[in-house]
């Protein structure tokens, strides 16, 4: 039925829905208003209640859209964009002949920005963990398959990276949530230590290739915009150093842009939830 609307009106349909999670049901509510308040200390408290609330709607609009985007063409998909902003560095990257690492992070329509890149002609592969609902994990894998994405689960990357990165493919993670057995470190997110995934920077550094940061915001005409950036690299011969920079790097250009749309970000994920012991409170989680 959603496939047969416009796709603003299956979207609103979506905000609608996501409206009701904040209120009445209240889902992870506590959660949400606690971070924001966290990542905005000062913020006046209707200000934090209406970005809260504003996720909310943000995030059931982004599920329904995710939902109805594989039954979109390669030029649909593209004629949701009307601003690209950054697109010289991903040329560049990929005249390389080295293929190259996208990091981005649950901040606009990440799963539109994937669909994205691979119509614009990137052999785009995906790092993701594997769903803990077998259902959904096969329904989003085969989404995101549509989509011209090729998922590799987090439990591959090691052996199917480096091979998609030799044959020239863009490989893309979301760096923004740090799990239990995940290759980790911890660096600084709006001024808490959040536990943050390493596999990009040693990616990067070991298979020498460029690293860009890509995100896809929602504008308020309803189209998207699509940015990109060169994250920088630095090489001192100390290989941990190295990686802790540029993991620190990445987060901070995030970081950047969640402020610039904090409405947008999914702050439904504590993300300050894991910490390593002796850390001070107040560079913790905002529990």
């Amino acid at each position: 039925m959603l496939r047969r609307m416009s796709f603003q009106r299956a979207g609103d349909i979506g905000e609608w829905i996501g409206g009701l999670g904040y209120a009445p049901l209240g889902v992870r509510r506590p959660v949400v208003e606690r971070q924001v308040r966290a990542a905005f200390p000062g913020l006046a408290e209707p200000e934090v209640l209406r970005i809260a609330r504003e996720s909310y709607k943000h995030l059931g609009r982004t599920t329904i859209e995710t939902a109805i985007l594989p039954s979109y063409s390669r030029e649909e998909v593209l004629a949701l964009f009307d601003e690209v902003t950054g697109w010289d560095v991903m040329e560049r990257a990929l005249a390389s002949g080295r293929g190259v690492m996208v990091v981005s992070g649950h901040l606009g329509n990440w799963e539109l920005g994937g669909s994205y890149l691979a119509a614009r002609g990137l052999p785009m592969e995906a790092v993701a963990r594997r769903m803990q609902n077998p259902l959904f994990d096969r329904y989003l894998t085969e989404t995101r398959g549509r989509l011209g994405v090729t998922v590799i689960h987090d439990a591959d990357a090691v052996r199917r990276v480096p091979r998609a990165i030799k044959e020239g493919h863009a490989v893309g993670f979301l760096i923004d949530q740090g799990a239990v057995g995940l290759a980790s470190t911890w660096v600084p997110f709006f001024g808490r230590y959040a536990k943050t995934p390493r596999g990009p920077a040693v990616f990067t550094l070991r298979m020498n290739v460029p690293l860009v940061f890509a995100i896809a915001v929602r504008r308020e005409t309803g189209t998207f915009a699509m940015h990109l950036e060169e994250v920088p690299v630095e090489r001192t011969g100390d290989r941990e150093a190295d990686v802790d920079g540029i993991v620190a790097a990445y987060t901070n250009t995030l970081e950047r842009w969640v402020r610039r749309y904090p409405e947008q970000y999914f702050w439904h994920h504590r993300r300050w939830k894991h910490q390593r012991p002796g850390t001070p409170p107040e560079l913790g989680d905002p529990s």
